[in-house]
């Protein structure tokens, strides 16, 4: 006889919040067959459950992927996360890229470890997380890989369609138009500026798209050049209320543990526009019998270290931007106002905290010592270039009658003698003239000039100079650690095309010799007056290596210096910070000076530093183009004089007399003939009338188009060397001839990629 079969009973279901409960912590076992295994729920109790989840999904609470679910308000064993960047301690965050909880997306500490890539905010990582308690953040994360960095972002001008609408970027050196889907326009209007991210990458056919992440209104409003490259560049130009508070909450300095120079008339002289004063001056002839002819040079520096100190809120904004970004209808600064322009800025009358420097100069301007102090000051008057240079010259006015003997002769005589050690040292001598853009209060350019270049303002680079040398062989002695400015030699590769310059000018630079800045001098004095001088100028400058920060000393090779460190400009630059802490802490004159952790990280520091200087000058620099381009844009048509700044396969760049500006010739309208393009000697040869353009040479163009948005410009060349161009022989009539020349330029007004390669 068969026994009966015994039924097993099945375990009852799970309710929903034992379900919920166990899905919450076990995220890694969060498929249907994890969680029936969990259960011991087996047959067709498995439909049960899948209606009990399916009702959970519905109901918000558990969130279905794929096979797998999970609690929405928590977070898998592994993600995909998209780095925030640093808070202001430096620790790096990142957030969740696909969030669909209830609350706020998780706040998630990214722990690095030895080796990882160096991560940058909106970079996308793949990374095992782990839930802490106790913390102010809920999850800590460890890199997995690397999986993508920021998506591209693009300012530019939204044009309005049927579809949604297209950007055109500003930037010149872009031709690649992007298209925006409706619903991703955010409102923005026909011919507003906007910035734009990347949503997808261009497919087999059509334009890549992107979706609007601010609009910024109108381009021609007025001043508003600037914060095309303020907004292009990712400078920061909001201070944070913490930052701003800190500094409202300054006042004066105590005169505790300060030398009192009062008594020293010490003077500021600066660009009549000067935004700032952070140095002053002061000199007289050294009265010691064994230094006779010589004489005692003060430079004064305002005391930014003691309100700006380690950890603080101002010190990590401060780092952040690494220095101030000057425009011409702006200025961005690295410190709020009220420490820029007020409480750290050495006004007239006004008593303010200084760390200065005492050096002593015998009759030739050699250095014979050198002390430092930190004290308090009040500057005897505000100078101009134009003021000191004019009393110098005889012709003081008001405010400068009095100060004319007892300070400003003195400080032409100490410069004077400087000016015979600068000579000996033999640093570069380059001539490059500063270009001044001058704005209506409309925003409107009014004028575009060179500025004068007075013997004041080498006096006052001459001082700094050497205040910056006695500071780097202060902190070197007392084996102080702190950041050099950094310049090396340039490369073989370099050196070699400013061979073929030179010998392009009928000048000569020798090969198989340790090269010296005295060497560059010969070939700088040798172009001096002749037609070649500026683009000698412009080649020794772009045959140099870029300038840096670091804790290392390599010498300045365009200074002809063993050793240089940034002293002199604390309010604008974060490296002269670094220095006035290091010798606050080298002498031991207080507790603001450079910490433990400023020491740690200065490798570090002098990186982001650098980055941030190379970031402000091409932000500087696209700003000027854009405003010579509008301040041209009346004068399409006109004549101009110029030189062939920069050679090129698609063509040439004229840089012009006038204003400075450089724009392009394409290639396609010097005529029908083809032209030969020699990279190492910089020229292009025409291959039937044998026309060879080169630098340097004088040229007349005629403005056919100026892009205030980008900055563009192009040229029509009309002559070479007073020569009319000529144009290149065959069959077609002028008239053909001149209808291929116009085609030609229309494709490349409508391609805009005419400047990619510009020279800078």
């Amino acid at each position: 006889m068969t026994k009966p079969k015994t039924s097993q009973k099945t375990p009852p279901l799970p309710s929903k919040s034992e379900l919920l409960s166990w899905i919450k912590d076990n995220p890694s076992k969060n498929s249907k067959r994890d969680i029936a295994r969990a259960f011991a729920i087996k047959g067709a109790a498995k439909i049960d459950l899948k209606h009990m989840l399916k009702q959970l999904a519905d109901e918000g609470q558990l969130e279905k992927r794929k096979r797998n679910f999970r609690d929405p308000n928590s977070l898998p064993p592994v993600a995909v996360l998209r780095v925030l960047g640093p808070d202001k301690d430096g620790d790096l965050f990142a957030e969740p890229i696909d969030w669909r909880g209830e609350n706020d997306a998780p706040s998630i500490l990214v722990v690095a470890k030895k080796g990882d890539p160096a991560l940058g905010k909106s970079d996308q990582i793949l990374a095992r997380l782990a839930a802490v308690s106790d913390q102010d953040y809920a999850y800590e994360a460890r890199l997995i890989r690397k999986i993508g960095t920021a998506p591209m972002r693009i300012l530019g001008l939204f044009r309005a369609n049927a579809e949604g609408g297209r950007i055109v970027p500003i930037d010149k050196k872009s031709d690649r138009e992007w298209l925006v889907p409706r619903g991703e326009t955010m409102g923005a209007k026909d011919g507003e500026l906007v910035e734009v991210a990347q949503l997808r990458p261009k497919g087999r056919m059509g334009l890549p798209q992107a979706r609007v992440t601010e609009v910024l209104g109108d381009p021609s409003a007025p001043k508003s050049v600037s914060l095309y490259a303020i907004h292009a560049h990712g400078i920061p130009d909001a201070f944070p209320e913490e930052v701003l508070a800190e500094a409202a909450a300054a006042g004066p300095a105590r005169a505790e543990n300060r030398e009192d120079l009062t008594r020293l008339p010490l003077v500021t002289i600066d660009p009549a526009d000067a935004r700032d004063h952070d140095d002053a001056i002061y000199a007289h002839v050294d009265e010691d019998p064994d230094n006779k002819g010589g004489f005692v040079v003060w430079v004064a520096i305002a005391d930014v270290a003691y309100y700006v100190t380690p950890g603080s809120e101002l010190d990590r904004e401060a780092r952040t931007r690494g220095n101030s970004t000057y425009f011409p209808d702006r200025v961005v600064p690295m410190l709020p106002d009220s420490l820029s322009g007020d409480l750290c800025s050495l006004h007239e009358g006004a008593l303010r905290p200084c760390l200065a420097v005492r050096m002593v100069l015998d009759k030739t301007g050699e250095k014979i010592s050198h002390s430092f102090t930190r004290g308090l000051m009040k500057s005897a008057a505000s100078l101009t270039y134009e003021q000191a240079q004019a009393a110098n010259d005889g012709k003081p006015d008001e405010q400068t009658a009095p100060l004319v003997t007892s300070v400003i002769a003195p400080l032409f005589a100490a410069y004077q003698a400087a000016s015979l050690a600068r000579e000996k040292r033999q640093p570069l001598h380059l001539d490059l003239p500063e270009r001044k853009i001058v704005l209506s209060d409309d925003g409107q350019v009014t004028s575009v000039a060179f500025r004068e270049r007075f013997a004041a303002h080498k006096l006052v680079e001459e001082f700094m100079i050497l205040a910056n040398v006695c500071a780097a062989e202060t902190l070197e002695t007392k084996r102080q650690p702190f950041l050099y400015r950094v310049h090396e030699e340039p490369s073989p590769e370099k050196l070699e095309s400013l061979r073929e310059v030179a010998t392009a000018a009928g000048l000569a630079l020798a090969k198989g010799q340790v090269l010296k800045t005295s060497h560059l001098n010969r070939l700088l004095d040798g172009a001096a007056g002749t037609e070649h001088a500026e683009i000698v100028n412009m080649s020794v400058l772009r045959s140099m290596t870029q300038a840096y920060y670091a804790p290392q000393n390599f010498g300045h090779f365009g200074l002809a210096l063993l050793r240089y460190g940034h002293f002199t400009s604390p309010i604008r630059r974060y490296a002269d910070l670094i220095i006035h802490r290091a010798l606050i802490t080298a002498h031991g004159w207080g507790e603001d000076g450079l910490s433990t952790q400023d020491v740690e990280r200065l490798e570090e520091t002098g990186t982001a530093i650098s980055v941030t200087e190379r970031r402000s000058m091409v932000a500087e620099r696209d700003t000027n183009d854009r405003y010579l381009a509008a301040f041209l844009s009346e004068r399409l048509g006109n004549e101009f004089e110029g030189r062939i700044s920069g050679i090129a396969r698609f063509g040439l760049f004229v840089r012009l007399n006038e204003t400075g500006a450089d724009g392009l010739v394409p290639i396609s309208t010097l005529g029908r003939e083809y032209f030969h393009h020699d990279p190492d000697a910089q020229t292009l040869t025409g291959e039937r009338t044998g026309l060879t353009i080169k630098l340097g040479q004088p040229a007349t163009v005629r403005l056919a188009e100026a892009a205030p948005i980008t900055g563009g410009l192009m040229f029509e060349l009309l002559s070479i060397g007073g020569k009319l161009l000529p144009r290149g022989g065959g069959r077609k009539s002028a008239g053909s001839r001149g209808r291929k020349q116009n085609v030609a330029r229309k494709k490349h007004r409508k391609a805009r990629k005419i400047e990619k390669r510009r020279p800078k």
